[in-house]
C-alpha cells in the first residue's frame, strides 16, 4: 500500500515519496519578470526540506497575459537564465522542479501590462478589483497564445526543469475558455464543452511538439466553477480524459473559477474532485486544497483517492512541512 513517503515514478520521473509544492506566487520576480536570489530561496528552503515535487510559481508566457508586476516570466529568452538558476537550486535539494506556465486572459489588467486585456468571451472578470473589459480574442489571438504556451515550455527544458504545468483553472485564460460563464463564443472555441476545450488540446500538442515528446506535460484543471450555470465535475472528468489520451502526464486537480480561496470549507475540499477523477483516468492525480495534518496527507494516499498531495499555505507557513510530517509519521 502506497503511502504519503512512498517513492511514485511516472512519465521518466520518480519522485522520492508523494508530497508536492503547488504553486504559489511570491511576488518578487522583477519588473521585467526575471528570477530574483528571494525566488530561488522561497523554493529550494521547501525542496530542502524533502518535498518531492516543487511546482514553480505560475510563469507568464505572453506580455499581454501578465497577472502581475512581480510575477515570473518565461515569455522570453531573456528569462532563461534566472530559471536556469533556479531550476538548479531545487534539483540540488532532491526534488523534481516543474514550472507552471500561464495566461491570466481577463485576470491581466492593462495597468500593469500596457496591453488590452483579452479573453475568450468580452467577459469581465469577477475576482479583480476593478477589472479591465477584455476584447475577445481573434483566430489569430489564440494562435499566437497557444505558440506562447509552446515557447515558456521550450524555455523550461532549455532551463533545466524537469516538467512544465500549463495553467489551466482559477479563472485564468484556459479555465475561461472551459467554463461556460465566461465563454460566450460561437466558432470553433466554444458553443459546447467540447469546443470550449479545444484550445487545452492545442496548448498541449504544441507544448509538446516544442519541448519534446518526451517532456513530462502536466495540466493543472479546474474541475468545478462552483458557480450556477458553470462548469461542472462531470465534463470536467471528460476534458481530462481526453488530455489524457493526448499525452498529458499529470492532472494537478484544483477548482473555483475565482480560484480556491473560500475559507469556510473545511480541509482537503477538492479531495472529491480528485477521486472521482481517478476513476476516469490513468494518470498520476495531484490534489491540493487546505491540507495541512499530514495524517490526512497519508490518508488520502493510503486511501488512493490521489497520488500526490499538494501542500499549499502550511508550506507557506512552514517551509520544514515535508521533514515535520515524515517526523509525524514516523517515516524519517
Amino acid at each position: 500500500m502506497a503511502t504519503l513517503f512512498s517513492p511514485l515514478a511516472f512519465a521518466g520521473l520518480r519522485l522520492r515519496n508523494r508530497v508536492a509544492m503547488p504553486p504559489m506566487w511570491s511576488g518578487t520576480a522583477t519588473a521585467e519578470g526575471f528570477v530574483t536570489p528571494s525566488i530561488v530561496e522561497y523554493h529550494r528552503v521547501r525542496a530542502a526540506a524533502g518535498t518531492a515535487l516543487i511546482i514553480v510559481e505560475h510563469a507568464f508566457v505572453h506580455p499581454q497575459g501578465r497577472h502581475s508586476s512581480t510575477q515570473v516570466g518565461a515569455h522570453d529568452d531573456a528569462c532563461t537564465e534566472g530559471l536556469t538558476g533556479l531550476a538548479a537550486a531545487i534539483r540540488a535539494e532532491g526534488a523534481v522542479a516543474c514550472l507552471q506556465v500561464s495566461h491570466a486572459g481577463a485576470r491581466a489588467a492593462s495597468r500593469v501590462t500596457g496591453l488590452p486585456v483579452v479573453a475568450p468571451s468580452p467577459v469581465a472578470t469577477a475576482r479583480e478589483a476593478g477589472p479591465d473589459a477584455p476584447m475577445a480574442l481573434t483566430r489569430a489571438g489564440i494562435d499566437e497564445i497557444i505558440e506562447a504556451f509552446a515557447g515558456a515550455a521550450g524555455r523550461a527544458r532549455s532551463a533545466g526543469f524537469d516538467a512544465v504545468e500549463i495553467h489551466a483553472a482559477h479563472g485564468f485564460l484556459l479555465s475561461q475558455f472551459l467554463s461556460p460563464l465566461t465563454n460566450h463564443r460561437s466558432d470553433d472555441y466554444g458553443g459546447d464543452h467540447e469546443r470550449r476545450g479545444r484550445i487545452h488540446l492545442e496548448v498541449l500538442a504544441a507544448v509538446r511538439r516544442r519541448a519534446g515528446e518526451d517532456f513530462p506535460v502536466f495540466i493543472r484543471l479546474g474541475m468545478h466553477d462552483e458557480r450556477p450555470g458553470g462548469l461542472t465535475l462531470a465534463p470536467a472528468c471528460w476534458t481530462a480524459a481526453q488530455l489524457a489520451a493526448a499525452g498529458a502526464s499529470l492532472i494537478d486537480v484544483s477548482g473555483g473559477l475565482a480560484g480556491s480561496d473560500d475559507p469556510g470549507r473545511g480541509p482537503g475540499y477538492f479531495v472529491g474532485y480528485a477521486e472521482a477523477l481517478k476513476a476516469v483516468i490513468d494518470l498520476p492525480v495531484l490534489v491540493a486544497g487546505g491540507i495541512a495534518d499530514p495524517r490526512m496527507a497519508d490518508l488520502i494516499i493510503r486511501s488512493r483517492r490521489a497520488d500526490i498531495v499538494g501542500i499549499g499555505r502550511a508550506m507557506l507557513d512552514d517551509p520544514g512541512w515535508t521533514q515535520s510530517a515524515a517526523s509525524a509519521l514516523d517515516q524519517t
